[in-house]
């Protein structure tokens, strides 16, 4: 098959993956650390400072959103660079953030539990996790679309789903709406969408479906190959996912993301990240303070 012997080339050790991709590191913003911030009501900020490093939740699969590289072990992409300007916010140097994979399904847990601090993995605001989990933002707006092979003919959106593989993450929104509102799809899911993308360049599905932010980083690498298809059939708003009662933290990072996005900071990260999808930055979504509860 033309299209597995062109990818697996590039691919690092996993057949069928497009290769890492991304900014190099004297290509990233500089933030500069509060140093004297405190956060004396917060429960998690206190335990990261007698910690003496935060310690994040994000994605490791996703082309320039957030992604690890197997060979370094470092962590790009847009939602790698939003955490790093909230940490320098909050007091703690965005080079010592301990960085943690957490899968879609384990996102709530993980904060509920303590196992992170704040999550920035792509993580679509709804009143569902609201019941979970806070959320700061959002601090990006996304759609849900499709992405398929390029040979693909007969699938031109949603609505030609009836009968096809469909690929998407487990537990995630976009799994969901496709089950709700496209109930003949043959949904099959996996912990990443890595997994689903390697399906999809292999014959296995039809269509991934999550947001176009990172169906974009996908088809980027393997424009040949792969495309995202119309136009987005959801609003999806990006926020940082905090433990639900620590609300001194949630208003924080909502303070730190208004001053990123309005001293050019929030653009520049977009810019060496997302932006290399070749799609320019749109404005950010306006943040929702909602009220404590």
């Amino acid at each position: 098959m033309p299209v597995v012997s062109s990818i697996a080339l590039v691919a690092c050790g996993k057949e069928g993956s497009p290769p890492v991709k991304g900014p190099q590191p004297d290509e990233l913003p500089v933030h500069q650390v509060q140093s004297a911030f405190q956060l004396p009501d917060s429960p998690t900020w206190e335990r990261a400072k007698k910690r003496g490093h935060l310690v994040v939740g994000a994605k490791e699969d996703q082309p320039y959103m957030g992604e690890k590289d197997p060979a370094t072990g470092r962590y790009s992409g847009f939602d790698i660079e939003i955490a790093k300007m909230l940490s320098a916010s909050l007091g703690f140097d965005p080079a010592s953030i301990s960085f943690r994979t957490i899968a879609s399904a384990n996102r709530e847990t993980a904060l509920q539990n303590g196992q992170i601090d704040y999550y920035v993995g792509t993580h679509t605001i709804n009143d569902n996790r609201k019941k979970l989990v806070g959320f700061a933002g959002p601090y990006y707006m996304a759609g849900q679309s499709l992405l398929v092979r390029t040979d693909e003919n007969d699938i031109h959106g949603p609505q030609d789903l009836d009968g096809k593989r469909v690929c998407s993450a487990a537990g995630s929104t976009p799994y969901q709406r496709i089950e709700k509102e496209y109930p003949k799809a043959e949904l099959v899911a996996y912990d990443t969408y890595s997994v689903c993308v390697d399906n999809l360049l292999t014959f296995q599905v039809d269509a991934v479906t999550t947001d176009d932010s990172i169906l974009l980083g996908y088809a980027a690498k393997v424009p040949d190959e792969l495309e995202v298809l119309g136009t987005p059939f959801s609003q999806e708003p990006y926020g940082i996912g905090v433990p639900r009662s620590d609300n001194a933290l949630r208003f924080a990072l909502d303070d730190a993301l208004a001053v990123h996005e309005r001293n050019g900071d929030w653009r520049k990260a977009y810019d060496v990240t997302l932006g290399l999808s070749g799609v320019p930055a749109p404005q950010p979504p306006p943040i929702d303070r909602y009220p404590a509860s």
